[in-house]
């Protein structure tokens, strides 16, 4: 996939001693302006395949400030594909300019079908995939999130060698893509932790069809009551971790991440004088239409 990369670093954050243990991050936000942490693994593979197909573009799924539809229709651009977003509400269909990230991926290039809620549900179904395929023959299908069998494999460079020493790995999860390629490069001696947005009950099976270890765990006690919901806690929170630490973090999924893995560090989860390492993932784009949304119903707003 043609883009240029900036290398992922692990940064030890400066905490309050808890126990010797140390709290790592990986920066795999920085690895692209737009197409930054998972998104670039899970597009990887897919975009060459895409490539090496023939195909004439890209198709995936996404609501409204979707991370995945943005990254796609980037990457799309710059590999002249096309791309098209089947996106999830029909209520947006007239005043998606309005909407920062749909906007975006217009200017790339990228061209819309807004479907009903109840449509959008049965988007994993064949009888769904088959109208997609008769209506865009030519076009590589990818799913919600980008989180296939291409997707996990490039979700699996995320770790490397001197990853090894670390005894905890702790990453947001999604539609468990990048969870998934974690846990398969993992080494057995590592706990991996997965703090997810949704109800973990969503996800287990699919995650479990993508891994072949048994050295994870999943939770949702720090989902903030579901996808995309948020509150005063966690908008203060994000501030005071971007004020102490200098790092900006996503609304949707790694300011629950970290939120939980301090939690959990204050809690005395981790064993005394253990490294854990935490993924970054990304999702930047998303701060300003969460900042709207704050507005509007009178809560505090993310300062950066």
């Amino acid at each position: 996939m043609k883009v240029l990369l900036k290398n992922s670093v692990n940064t030890l954050l400066n905490f309050p001693n808890v126990n010797d243990v140390q709290i790592f991050v990986k920066r795999e936000d920085e690895l692209h302006k737009i197409i930054s942490g998972n998104k670039y693994r899970k597009l990887k593979y897919n975009i060459l395949h895409a490539k090496n197909k023939n195909y004439e573009g890209l198709i995936s799924f996404g609501g409204a400030y979707s991370n995945h539809i943005a990254a796609l229709a980037y990457a799309g651009k710059v590999n002249n594909l096309k791309t098209i977003g089947l996106i999830r509400g029909e209520e947006i269909s007239n005043k998606f300019t309005t909407n920062p990230t749909l906007k975006y991926a217009r200017e790339c290039g990228m061209n819309f079908e807004f479907i009903t809620r109840e449509i959008y549900k049965k988007r994993n179904t064949i009888s769904f995939t088959m109208q997609i395929k008769n209506k865009y023959p030519n076009y590589y299908i990818l799913p919600e999130g980008g989180s296939n069998l291409l997707g996990v494999k490039g979700c699996e460079e995320i770790l490397t060698a001197k990853d090894k020493n670390f005894d905890y790995i702790c990453c947001a999860v999604g539609t468990g893509g990048t969870f998934s390629g974690i846990i398969n490069s993992s080494g057995m001696n590592q706990q991996i932790i997965g703090f997810s947005s949704i109800s973990k009950q969503f996800l287990l099976n699919d995650i479990s069809k993508f891994v072949n270890k048994n050295n994870w765990k999943l939770t949702d006690k720090f989902s903030f009551n579901g996808y995309a919901k948020i509150n005063n806690e966690l908008v203060n929170f994000m501030n005071e971790f971007y004020k102490f630490h200098n790092i900006k973090l996503d609304p949707i999924y790694t300011s629950k991440l970290f939120y939980g893995v301090v939690n959990k560090m204050k809690n005395n989860y981790f064993k005394p004088k253990s490294k854990v390492l935490v993924i970054h993932t990304g999702g930047l784009q998303g701060v300003e239409p969460m900042n709207r949304f704050l507005l509007m119903n009178k809560l505090n707003t993310i300062n950066y």
